[in-house]
């Protein structure tokens, strides 16, 4: 069996976190490191984590201090994965089903060749703060994900890629981006696999359950400014512009 990282971004979550937790304690695959990166909360959340830890057979690193923010953090997270594939699982946000990660883990077996898959990705679906089912995601996984198919958006939400952890950790997070960081990280490691000639494996799967209201939705404006930067950076200034201008035109005539 592979083993999974699974980094868990905390800071006074009390109120959400034990879904995260108990998602992943349900998983039928137990081959798990959880490095739960708390950036000093004042809240019952480091509390909540050392019960978690005391009560699963599996690894729980627990770190808690000060930290610039919530890339910073998922920096720090990103640094100690030792497992082979890594994912970002935030307070709020949960595995899907209960067989998620055995759901990846035999994609990934069924694939992989001489070297396993760079990207092993899916669907999200959109939940409410009691877990129950809303929608799914707006902008859905392409059939074949390449570095290019970020440029219709952020196509895989973050919480349902999966990345080898060999190349996730050769690019942190920029933290000169404060709500898109993500973006620009995932596209880097598209392109690095792309460079490697590894492929990108949709699971065609519903893989995480993203609560509504997330950092990024709460920050709409300022993330799109951030995302468009992003995206001149990896696509050119141009090919950006008409993109964005065909959006707004096509907004316009659906409205």
């Amino acid at each position: 069996m592979i083993r999974f990282t699974i980094v868990t971004i905390t800071y006074n979550a009390d109120k959400v976190l034990q879904r995260t937790l108990d998602s992943v304690r349900r998983q039928t695959c137990q081959e798990i490191e959880h490095l739960i990166i708390d950036g000093a909360s004042k809240d019952g959340t480091v509390a909540m984590a050392e019960a978690y830890q005391q009560e699963v057979s599996y690894e729980v690193v627990i770190l808690s201090e000060p930290d610039k923010g919530i890339y910073d953090a998922m920096n720090k997270g990103l640094h100690r994965a030792t497992g082979d594939y890594l994912v970002f699982l935030n307070a709020g946000d949960t595995l899907h089903a209960d067989n998620t990660l055995e759901t990846i883990a035999n994609c990934q077996r069924l694939t992989a060749n001489s070297q396993p898959p760079a990207v092993i990705y899916g669907d999200t679906a959109i939940v409410d703060m009691n877990g129950n089912f809303l929608h799914l995601r707006r902008l859905r996984p392409p059939k074949q994900l390449t570095w290019k198919s970020f440029r219709q958006g952020m196509l895989v939400c973050h919480q349902a890629f999966y990345v080898r952890t060999d190349i996730a950790q050769q690019y942190d997070y920029d933290l000169q981006y404060r709500h898109s960081a993500d973006v620009d990280w995932c596209i880097k490691v598209m392109k690095k696999a792309d460079e490697l000639q590894l492929p990108l494996v949709n699971t065609h799967e519903i893989l995480a359950d993203f609560m509504e209201g997330g950092n990024t939705t709460q920050n709409h404006r300022a993330s799109l400014k951030e995302r468009y930067h992003v995206m001149c950076c990896h696509y050119g200034c141009v090919q950006t512009f008409f993109l964005h201008l065909w959006f707004v035109i096509r907004n316009f005539l659906r409205s």
